[in-house]
């Protein structure tokens, strides 16, 4: 439980910091999705994403983000 509430507080702060495409909000949704015992943490994370960003989006954020 503590695993999970710190990477939530992680989250937030990265969220305050970063821009939606940058990645770093990604890594950390993943990081509390995996906390929380997703088997698949990526997945989770890009579902979320998807749903609220839209599939367009999401792909033009992953596109950019494989670019690097």
């Amino acid at each position: 439980m503590k695993k999970v509430k710190a990477a939530r507080e992680k989250y937030k702060a990265v969220k305050k910091t970063s821009k939606p495409g940058e990645g770093k909000r990604f890594k950390a949704v993943a990081a509390v999705a995996k906390a929380s015992g997703a088997d698949n943490p990526e997945a989770v994370a890009a579902a979320i994403g998807r749903k609220k960003y839209g599939k367009k989006k999401m792909a033009a954020m992953a596109k950019k983000g494989k670019h690097k």
